[in-house]
């Protein structure tokens, strides 16, 4: 959880300074690269063996996971942290949605009940939220979007061989490989005209260059380490446990986020987003509760 608040107010306050959102999502990607490197190298951890059958089965998934935390990004940047993640609350709608039409899995009647909770909490909180955007509202859709897609592109490629030494943490780290490859060259052919603007207008407010860079990187830290925890703790507890630390760290973020950024929410938004949480929370315990997928 203090991971995630890190993430978000360190990548929001570099936005604030250098509004180039492709270009702080790759950077992040890169920093990544030197938590894990390192320690293949050193053989502190057992490195991945892929074969190019191997890679091309995870390359749906990396595409999915570069989409899904650049466009992330791209609402963070443009709106206020609350927002783009109560609009994010509404992952597991898409996740159920692809789940059936891809999949041609379907779960309980009592799952998708609780899902309406959700719809109705992220469009109250849309409609009269003051720091409402389209930018980032549809930046942080097209990230529930690009994430369901991920689970289900993951799910697909279960029982297919991975190579070896492929445990949680490598798989991670091969996707965030994968991502760089990605993201950087068409973060330089979106950005690498504005870079130089951008950076000479944050030194200009009285913003050192050692802050800009340091705040940067740590975001970047902060996101490959976060992620790389998420991927040990879904297998390390218990569903409900998971669920239940996934609700309340975006209550956490929300609520810390106002107060940091100082952003107002409307009686209705804090309605809304009250609504959204709970309904979230309600959809991953009723999951857990009652049946399996069906096919």
């Amino acid at each position: 959880m203090l991971l995630t608040l890190g993430i978000t107010s360190i990548t929001k306050k570099a936005l604030n300074i250098i509004p180039a959102p492709w270009t702080v999502s790759a950077i992040q990607m890169i920093v990544g690269m030197f938590v894990f490197v390192p320690l293949w190298v050193l053989k502190l951890r057992a490195a991945p063996k892929l074969s190019t059958e191997n890679v091309k089965t995870l390359m749906p998934i990396a595409a999915m996971h570069t989409l899904g935390h650049v466009s992330g990004v791209i609402s963070l940047g443009a709106g206020a942290v609350s927002f783009t993640h109560i609009v994010k609350a509404a992952e597991p709608l898409f996740t159920a949605l692809f789940s059936a039409v891809l999949l041609n899995q379907f779960f309980a009647w009592q799952v998708y009940t609780t899902l309406l909770p959700v719809i109705v909490g992220v469009g109250l909180a849309s409609l009269k939220e003051l720091t409402c955007s389209w930018t980032s509202f549809g930046g942080a859709m097209t990230s529930n979007i690009a994430c369901a897609l991920r689970g289900v592109f993951a799910k697909q490629s279960m029982g297919k061989p991975q190579g070896e030494n492929m445990n949680a943490s490598n798989l991670y780290s091969v996707l965030t490989i994968l991502a760089c490859l990605f993201l950087t060259p068409v973060a330089l052919l979106i950005e690498a005209t504005k870079l130089s603007s951008a950076w000479n207008s944050a030194i200009a407010t009285g913003i050192e260059a050692n802050t800009i860079i340091l705040w940067t990187i740590l975001s970047g830290f902060f996101y490959y380490t976060y992620n790389e925890v998420a991927f040990l703790a879904l297998d390390s507890v218990h569903p409900i446990t998971h669920a239940v630390g996934n609700t309340i760290k975006r209550v956490v973020i929300i609520i810390t986020s106002m107060v940091v950024f100082k952003t107002k929410m409307t009686p209705l938004g804090a309605l809304g987003s009250t609504i959204a949480i709970l309904g979230v929370l309600a959809y991953s315990l009723a999951k857990n509760a009652f049946d399996k997928p069906k096919k």
